[in-house]
Order: C-alpha cells, then sequence, then structure tokens
C-alpha cells in the first residue's frame, strides 16, 4: 500500500514514491510556489531566543555601545 500525503501548497492528495518527482508536492507548479514564498522571505526560520541579543538591543536602543 502506498503512503498518501497532503501537498504543503495546496492540500491535494499525492502519492509518496520514487517515481514521483515533486514529492511532497502535487506538481512543479506548487513546488515554484512554495520555493517563491521563501524566496520572497514569506517563511522564515526563526532564530533561537537569546538574552544577550536582547540587553545588546536595549544598549543600542539608548545610544550605548554594546559591550562597552
Amino acid at each position: 500500500m502506498a503512503l498518501k500525503v497532503s501537498c504543503p501548497s495546496c492540500g491535494a492528495e499525492v502519492v509518496w514514491g520514487r517515481d514521483f518527482p515533486y514529492r511532497p508536492f502535487c506538481s512543479e507548479r506548487c513546488k515554484l510556489v512554495d520555493l517563491g514564498a521563501w524566496a520572497t522571505e514569506k517563511y522564515r526560520v526563526a532564530k533561537p531566543h537569546d538574552e544577550a541579543d536582547e540587553d545588546a538591543m536595549r544598549g543600542s536602543d539608548s545610544g550605548e555601545t554594546p559591550g562597552a
């Protein structure tokens, strides 16, 4: 029995297999739509929260030099 997944772009059902070149997408169009979303920064990978970064930003907002 073949594994079926949903296309991340449009939600269409896709059979997961080696012979399907666009997996996990249902078509080249959906694959390119997703690539375009990454290219225009619609999707982003979040940076882990770091208190040191937050302290540095506070220092730069007040006119202070971070690390001084």
